[in-house]
């Protein structure tokens, strides 16, 4: 989720990973202009190492991502829960281009990537579709410029919807989730994994995206899935690959959906062509967090 100061802090709270992930990549250019894996196993172990060293007795909360499925963890500093998405504000919806979480449906490791979160984190294994619904496209969805290309039927994505305590409106980044009169809002991020599938039955992004006024005056996501399990609750921080070596300072509650649900690949390249959030490409993923220090015990 999110990235460095005020203005970085809302890119470094959790919406805008792409400030620190998305400026400075160190991927090489392939022979079509396509960018090459450069990240070893070493390098992200260093980052791993420095992330640990970088965060050590300075008092850093939990971290997010996580594996879902491990209940596990040693970090203790306490904050309060966020309360349910239902009593805050939606403020900003973007996607990760796979998951930054790990859980049994989304399991298979897509490679350390560039090593600045590009091409990295966890995929839905595919080999259940049909052929049809695994039938290519032939134009562009979400065209990134950062090595990942355009979205492909068969891709994971990880979609966060943000939510504040703040008094706010949904909009662009972490800006969005904080006000002249709450700077220190709390925040809920409420977490489902999609894979994308040429299937124009399959479920409308452009619907699981909207968004309304209710009656209490709380903007509210209208279309998050209630069919994808009982979402796992946990304490951590704003995510994203600018935290991969550097602990977040940001307090998020999250609940994550365990199960994947099926998207049709077309109304996501809609989506990214015109939204109020000014997202037209998936964001990239920090290293999944292993270290048990940084890591709150989900009950």
């Amino acid at each position: 989720m999110k990235h460095i100061a005020i203005a970085m802090a809302a890119s470094a709270l959790l919406v805008a990973p792409a400030i620190a992930s998305e400026h400075g990549g160190h991927a090489e250019a392939g022979a079509h202009g396509e960018m090459t894996t450069v990240a070893t196993d070493q390098m992200i172990a260093k980052q791993r190492e420095l992330l640990a060293t970088n965060t050590r007795g300075k008092g850093f909360g939990p971290q997010s991502p996580r594996d879902i499925d491990s209940a596990a963890g040693n970090n203790n500093r306490m904050f309060n829960a966020a309360p349910a998405f239902t009593e805050m504000n939606l403020c900003n919806i973007h996607f990760h281009k796979n998951a930054e979480h790990k859980a049994k449906d989304f399991s298979i490791y897509a490679g350390n990537g560039d090593g600045h979160g590009y091409r990295s984190g966890y995929k839905f294994d595919t080999s259940g579709l049909s052929k049809a619904e695994l039938t290519p496209i032939k134009h562009e969805v979400c065209n990134s410029h950062h090595g990942d290309g355009s979205l492909q039927v068969g891709d994971t994505i990880e979609v966060h919807y943000v939510h504040s305590t703040a008094q706010v409106t949904p909009g662009p980044t972490l800006n969005s989730c904080l006000s002249e009169a709450i700077k220190n809002p709390q925040l809920r991020v409420e977490t489902q994994v999609y894979v994308l599938v040429n299937d124009k039955h399959a479920l409308d992004f452009g619907k699981l995206t909207k968004y309304s006024k209710n009656k209490g005056g709380l903007y509210q996501a209208t279309g998050i899935p209630a069919d994808t399990g009982t979402p796992v609750q946990y304490e951590g921080s704003t995510t994203g690959p600018g935290y991969n070596e550097n602990g977040s300072p940001f307090q998020v509650t999250w609940s994550v959906r365990p199960h994947v649900a099926k998207v049709n690949i077309a109304t996501v390249g809609k989506w990214c062509e015109k939204n109020d959030f000014n997202e037209d490409h998936g964001h990239g993923v920090r290293n999944l967090v292993i270290n048990p220090d940084l890591l709150s015990k989900i009950d």
